[in-house]
């Protein structure tokens, strides 16, 4: 008999199991990846463009337009569109950064063929009404507005902005005003532009039987080439050491701290994300500790690693209350330069470990999750092997290792500090 009252041992994995993603380059150049997992009966299709918010022309184009590709195509209207995939059961969602932009369906196998169908008509046909166009443009302006009264979120934008400048492309923030200058004009450029098969790669995920690929495959071969656009790059990040903006009678400030440092495919990335995982990365963390349990100034803080095409930076973000503002700052560098000189206990470390570990098994844990794996690794030049390295970095790296990447990259004098609030 199993005695249920003895814990199992428990141990890290000896190596990730990752289901290979099958690469082939179609007839029009588009890069289509299949990963064929899972156990029920559904497909999932990414098409990612590399068509983010820098390269517009014009503030607001590449998201508006982005949203506007399924209200209103050649043969079917806004509402048309939503109630077959009502209909079908049909997931569909956009999203944007500054680098790319993403469209993905997902449906059972049997509607396969008409949610390609479905999509052909968004990707390939869209329209851009004029009226739903001005209702979408009223509509952003207003709750953009609206976002830009809490000051989270005007910490937000302001930290991209002193992090890379103000004419950064990575943090270039517009006034809600230019709204009001969108064209349908506009958004057919920017479509025609960037949306062709030079511009696009695809992900395909779930039981994508040789029937599904092929239908897939079909679809994208509909893409037609354009204009050879080409990546335009960013200029030097020009940071800002300090931005605060008072706010009379504030009950709670926002605080983010961090500097500029590498994109994802740098040496020092994967260990630069176990330190911030000490730091910050996770709820028991020392910050968590700090700020959360013994001073009592805010409900929650992390700190992070982020990445972009060109570039990435380390971040600490938190809410704290008003009182304690300048309080928290102190103790967050306090945090960051006991990780310069300290060594992490290995009993601490290992906990690190195994949180990490214990997320890319829950992100690996199914196709869709291997998928967006598999996108973040394209989009920085790298295949899945990348999450092996990193998973190895984990399992292997030393207290004395974190040390020196903190001595190396968290210099304190180095950093932007951002407060919106008290």
């Amino acid at each position: 008999m199993l005695d249920r009252t003895i814990r199992p041992p428990f141990r890290l994995p000896g190596r990730l199991n990752i289901p290979p993603a099958q690469q082939t380059v179609l007839p029009n150049s588009i890069r289509f990846w299949t990963i064929d997992a899972g156990t029920q009966p559904l497909v999932r299709l990414s098409l990612v463009f590399c068509a983010g918010t820098r390269y517009q022309n014009a503030p607001f184009v590449a998201s508006a337009m982005l949203n506007l590709m399924s209200e209103g195509t050649a043969r079917y209207s806004a509402a048309q569109i939503a109630e077959m995939f009502d209909f079908y059961g049909i997931y569909y969602d956009t999203s944007i950064d500054r680098d790319y932009s993403v469209v993905t369906v997902s449906c059972l196998s049997r509607f396969l063929p008409k949610t390609l169908e479905l999509l052909g008509e968004i990707l390939l046909e869209p329209q851009f009404p004029e009226r739903e166009l001005e209702i979408y443009a009223s509509k952003r302006k207003q709750q953009l507005t609206i976002e830009r009264e809490k000051p989270s979120y005007q910490a937000r934008e302001l930290f991209s902005e002193a992090l890379f400048g103000k004419e950064h492309p990575y943090g270039r923030v517009s006034p809600a005003a230019e709204y009001d200058n969108l064209t349908t004009g506009l958004l057919r450029s920017f479509y025609e532009t960037y949306y062709t098969a030079e511009n696009l790669f695809a992900v395909a995920s779930g039981q994508v039987t040789p029937s599904a690929r092929e239908a897939m495959a079909q679809f994208l071969g509909r893409f037609g080439s354009g204009l050879a656009v080409g990546d335009p790059g960013v200029p030097e990040a020009r940071s800002t050491a300090m931005i605060r903006e008072k706010r009379n009678g504030a009950l709670q400030s926002s605080i983010r701290i961090g500097k500029v440092l590498f994109p994802k495919e740098h040496p020092d990335f994967n260990g630069m994300q176990v330190a911030a995982t000490v730091l910050g990365g996770y709820f028991g963390s020392r910050l968590v500790k700090n700020l959360r349990e013994e001073k009592g100034y805010t409900y929650g803080i992390y700190s992070a690693m982020l990445n972009m095409q060109h570039s990435g930076y380390f971040a600490v973000a938190s809410d704290v209350t008003a009182q304690a503002t300048d309080d928290a700052v102190a103790e967050i560098l306090k945090e960051v330069e006991r990780l310069r000189t300290e060594l992490v206990p290995v009993a601490e470390l290992d906990m690190v470990r195994n949180i990490i570990v214990g997320e890319m098994m829950r992100i690996l844990d199914g196709p869709f999750g291997i998928a967006d794996v598999t996108i973040e690794n394209v989009q920085c030049g790298m295949t899945n092997e990348a999450l092996t390295a990193f998973f190895d970095e984990v399992r292997s790296i030393t207290p004395d290792r974190i040390r020196e990447l903190a001595v190396r990259w968290l210099d304190p004098t180095s950093f932007t500090t951002v407060i919106v609030g008290a």
